[in-house]
C-alpha cells in the first residue's frame, strides 16, 4: 500500500506541475518580453513591412521640413524670382541672403572686399571686378554686395531683397 501512495503523490504532482504549465503558456503573448520566440517569416513579412512604412513617413517628414523656405517678413512668394532689366552700368545690390542668375547680357561682381558673391552652381567665390557666368546661381552672403551691369541691356533673375542704384 506504501507503494500506491507513491505513485499516487507523484501523479498528483505532476498533474499540477502540468495545470501550472499549461495556464502560464496560455497567459503568455507571443513576442513578449515572456515567449520572445518570433519566427522568420514574422520579421520578413509584418515586422520589415511596418519597420519601412514607419522609416518612409519620417523621411517624408523630415524632408518636406528641410525643404520649406521661411521667409522672415512672412511672404509666401520667397521661392520664386523675379526678371530685373539693368541698363548699362546699373548697379543691383542684394540683401543678405539675396539670389541672382545671369540671363542676358553681361555683369561683374560688386563687392567693397572678399568674398564678393558665392557662385552656387560651382561653389567658387566671385571677387570684386569677376565676371558673372551666364545661367550659374549666385549668391550675396554679406551686406552691401552686388552686381553691375555691363554694356547694353542685361536681364537677371533675382530671388530675395534688392535695391537699384
Amino acid at each position: 500500500m506504501r507503494k500506491d501512495r507513491w505513485v499516487l503523490r507523484a501523479v498528483g504532482l505532476l498533474a499540477v506541475s502540468f495545470a501550472l504549465m499549461t495556464t502560464v503558456s496560455l497567459a503568455a503573448e507571443a513576442g513578449s518580453s515572456g515567449d520572445p520566440l518570433v519566427t522568420l517569416s514574422y520579421l520578413n513579412g509584418t515586422f520589415m513591412d511596418t519597420i519601412l512604412q514607419r522609416v518612409d513617413q519620417k523621411i517624408a517628414e523630415r524632408t518636406g521640413q528641410a525643404y520649406t523656405p521661411v521667409s522672415p517678413s512672412g511672404d509666401d512668394n520667397v521661392s520664386s524670382f523675379t526678371v530685373v532689366t539693368l541698363s548699362a552700368g546699373q548697379v543691383l545690390t542684394g540683401d543678405v541672403g539675396c539670389e541672382v542668375m545671369l540671363r542676358i547680357g553681361t555683369a561683374s561682381c560688386v563687392s567693397s572686399s572678399a568674398p564678393g558673391l558665392i557662385d552656387e552652381t560651382t561653389a567658387a567665390v566671385l571677387n570684386d571686378g569677376g565676371d558673372l557666368v551666364t545661367n550659374h546661381l549666385y549668391m550675396m552672403t554679406i551686406e552691401g554686395r552686388g552686381i553691375q551691369a555691363g554694356s547694353g541691356t542685361t536681364k537677371l533673375m533675382v530671388r530675395g531683397g534688392y535695391t537699384l542704384s
